[in-house]
This record gives C-alpha cells, sequence and structure tokens, in this order.
C-alpha cells in the first residue's frame, strides 16, 4: 500500500512525532510505501511531494513544528479543488491518505472521505478543543511554555507594583489560558467562553494591590467583554477557512486597567511562541501513540476515522465527531480558577 502524510494549520509541538510514528509502524510492520505531502492541502492540491521514509524521519522526534511544512489551504475555496487532489492522488499512486491537523484540516478531511477519498485522520490543536478526544499533543507544550512566562512575570510585576496581562492562544476555547493560569498561580483568568466585567477586574486589581502583591491576569485571545461583547481583532481580513486574525485583547484590558484605577499596566503577547520549539514528554508520547494507530487504521482499511484518546486508551471514531463542536470550558470548571481571583 503506498500512503500519503500531510499536516495541516497552524504548526504544533508533536507534528514530527506523529509522522515519525506513522512511517516506522508502517514501513516495519506493513511494508508500507510513503509520500509526504508538503505545506498541508496545497500539497495534494499542487502535486508538491517528498520522498518520506525512515532515513527521512530519524531524528525528528524532538523537533518542533514539521518536517512536511503546512498552510490554510482549502481545496473546497478553489474551482475545481477536490478533483485535482483526486488526480493528484493517483497519479502517485496513493492508496490512503493520513491528515494530521485541526478543526479546519480534518473538516476537509471529512469532506473528502465523503467523496470516496481514502482518509485516516489524526486531531493536532494547542488550543485543544477538539471534540471526540481528551486531549490533543501540542496543548501540554503551550500550557508549560505560559506557565514558565507567567513564572517570570511574577517577580517583574512585584518589582514595579504593576499589574501584567497575559494574552495567550485560544480562539473559541480557553483551555490554554484556564490550565496555566491554574498552573501559573495568576489572579484573574479570561477565557472566551465567560464574557468578562472589566469593572470586577478593577476591584480585584485593587485587592491585589491592597495585599501588597501585584496581580498577574491571563486572557485568551478570544476573550470579550460583557458590554460590546466583540473580539479583538488584529485584522478584518479572513483567512481560507474564513477566520479574522485576533490580537490586542491584552493591550485593550492593560489600558482599561490604568485609566479606571490608575495603577501601571503592561500587556505581554506571548503569541507564537506557544507554538514553537521542542515538545514536552507527553506531547511526545500522545503525537507518537496517535500515529502508531493511525496507521493501523489505514492497514485495517477503517477510513473515515479519526484516532482520539480517551482515558488512557486511543480509540477510533468517525472524523465528524472530531469536527462537529468545539469543546469547551464549562462553566464548573471555569469555577474551580475564580477561585483563586483577586
Amino acid at each position: 500500500m503506498r500512503v500519503g502524510v500531510l499536516t495541516g494549520g497552524g504548526d504544533c509541538p508533536g507534528l514530527n512525532a506523529v509522522i515519525r510514528a506513522v512511517v516506522r509502524k508502517g514501513v516495519k510492520e506493513y511494508g508500507f510505501e510513503f509520500v509526504g505531502f508538503l505545506d498541508g492541502w496545497r500539497g495534494p492540491l499542487e502535486n508538491l511531494t517528498t520522498p518520506l521514509g525512515v532515513d527521512q524521519v530519524r531524528g525528528i522526534l524532538p523537533r518542533g513544528g514539521t518536517i512536511l511544512k503546512s498552510s490554510r489551504t482549502n481545496p473546497f475555496k478553489i474551482d475545481g479543488g477536490v478533483e485535482r487532489i483526486k488526480e493528484n492522488l493517483a497519479a502517485n499512486g496513493i492508496d490512503a491518505l493520513v491528515a494530521i491537523g485541526g478543526e479546519d484540516t480534518l473538516g476537509v478531511a471529512t469532506k473528502l472521505a465523503d467523496l470516496g477519498v481514502n482518509v485516516v485522520g489524526v486531531p493536532k490543536t494547542i488550543d485543544n478543543d477538539l471534540s471526540g478526544t481528551d486531549f490533543t499533543f501540542g496543548f501540554d507544550t503551550a500550557v508549560n511554555i505560559a506557565m514558565e512566562a507567567i513564572d517570570r512575570l511574577h517577580t517583574t510585576a512585584e518589582s514595579h507594583h504593576r499589574v501584567l496581562v497575559v494574552e495567550v492562544m485560544g480562539r473559541h476555547a480557553g483551555w490554554i489560558a484556564l490550565h496555566s493560569g491554574i498552573a501559573g498561580g495568576a489572579n484573574v483568568v479570561l477565557i472566551p467562553e465567560q464574557p468578562f466585567d472589566i469593572t470586577k477586574i478593577c476591584d480585584y486589581v485593587e485587592r491585589r494591590f491592597q495585599s501588597h502583591y501585584s496581580p498577574i491576569i491571563v486572557v485568551s485571545e478570544g476573550a470579550v467583554p460583557v458590554e460590546g461583547g466583540e473580539m479583538t481583532l488584529v485584522s478584518g481580513e479572513k483567512d481560507a477557512f474564513g477566520h479574522v486574525r485576533l490580537g490586542g485583547i491584552g493591550d485593550r484590558i492593560a489600558k482599561e486597567i490604568e485609566d479606571r484605577t490608575g495603577k501601571e499596566a503592561r500587556a505581554v503577547v506571548l503569541g507564537h511562541v506557544q507554538r514553537g520549539g521542542t515538545p514536552t514528554a507527553f506531547d511526545r508520547w500522545l503525537a507518537t501513540r496517535f500515529g502508531l494507530h493511525a496507521i493501523t487504521a489505514v492497514a485495517d482499511k477503517d477510513f473515515g476515522c479519526m484516532v482520539a484518546l480517551r482515558g488512557t486508551s486511543i480509540v477510533r471514531v468517525p472524523l465528524i465527531e472530531g469536527t462537529g463542536e468545539l469543546k469547551l470550558v464549562r462553566p464548573e470548571e471555569y469555577a474551580e480558577a475564580e477561585v483563586f481571583f483577586g
């Protein structure tokens, strides 16, 4: 069997671990041949390929990013895109495709599977917001990077009697903010699922200063205020999947705090630092297991499925389960963080 592999969407720690596991087990146990498609769905769309074998995956386990590169190409937005993908897969003798990606990448995979393409999905997102799986690889690395930043910012905040607002990734789901905020001892955590009251935040700030400590506020990029509840945008431009570019909520909150309390406030935007660098042990372990089980699904010809973590087991679920709806922070989970506010 000849198998194609691609990675789509934002880069993520652990992608290379998946590729390595897919290839190593596929070659060793099943005798498969592999073709790497470059730049996400742009690869099979434009026939951008690269050799992919055991030699190509040696030493990539600890590397961040993806050796197959990535893009946010959406073939369903391109005239004749689906037909071109089918033609290029056939021209390369591809019997099955392993698509590694998040909501958008797996959304394309789901549609292609419905159109007869043999696809197995591997869920990837640092936001941890894909339904159908308890965790996605990359999330643990992002949380640890954010937590370390918060740890370091505590000392700066105390030294200057300053409010520090830490903006982390999270368009619709606040998992990174919630986990890193609790782990880093933040005084307030703001997430997209719970619109925030700036007056209440300022009260928390004042209360924190009264205790002779300085506040640390962690906010998801997609968090919105109760009044005028709109996301803060870098620009109104949309990508191929209809997403606008978020950013600026940290600066917006810091300015409001300064204006309302008179306390000095600064925003720190972690941005793509959360995506980069070597994956944690947990993410290497999870990504490796996803890859091993994904290629077994290919061998079983169980197409149209996605591998997922349920408890400590890797299971297969229909692709639609991974993309049908987002996994959001529940009110009771947010309430655990609220105990430490102020």
